[in-house]
């Protein structure tokens, strides 16, 4: 099963996946952190990939 994982050293905090999907990405110490990722069904993990301006996450698995 493909998983959203989040690069740190990539992340830059500007919060957009949080805005497109609040039920698997939060911020924490102004890095996106993955904290549902079992919860992609309920918003568009894929839309968060593709436009997160950094190229900081990606699918693992």
């Amino acid at each position: 099963m493909k998983k959203p994982v989040v690069n740190e050293d990539l992340c830059i905090g500007c919060g957009h996946c949080v805005e497109v999907c609040p039920q698997v990405f939060e911020l924490e110490n102004e890095k996106s952190q993955v904290i549902g990722s079992d919860k992609c069904g309920s918003c568009n993990c894929q839309e968060a990939i593709d436009t997160c301006p950094v190229q900081a996450i990606s699918w693992s698995g």
